[in-house]
């Protein structure tokens, strides 16, 4: 016996018009992603081509995320972490 596979009428056609407009949605903002994507890895080749350290920037964009106050605690803390293991 097999299991029964399951059908469109399982929906109402109103659920199924939403079903598939979010998907269509997703898959839409995914090659829009991408898209993103690729741009900001040619902007890293760009400045990694006038010499600035590709690491070292992103380190920098995502710090610029953070806010300023957490970034502070986290550095203090990791101050505190590094002195304790002699690293500093």
């Amino acid at each position: 016996m097999s299991e029964p596979t399951p059908h469109a009428d399982v929906l109402n056609s109103t659920a199924q018009g939403q079903l598939k407009s979010i998907i269509e949605r997703v898959e839409r903002l995914a090659v829009e992603k991408a898209e993103i994507s690729d741009q900001i890895d040619e902007v890293y080749a760009e400045a990694k081509g006038n010499g600035f350290d590709v690491k070292v920037l992103k380190t920098v964009v995502r710090l610029r995320k953070t806010d300023r106050a957490k970034r502070q605690e986290a550095d203090a803390i990791l101050d505190l972490y590094l002195s304790a293991i002699g690293e500093v």
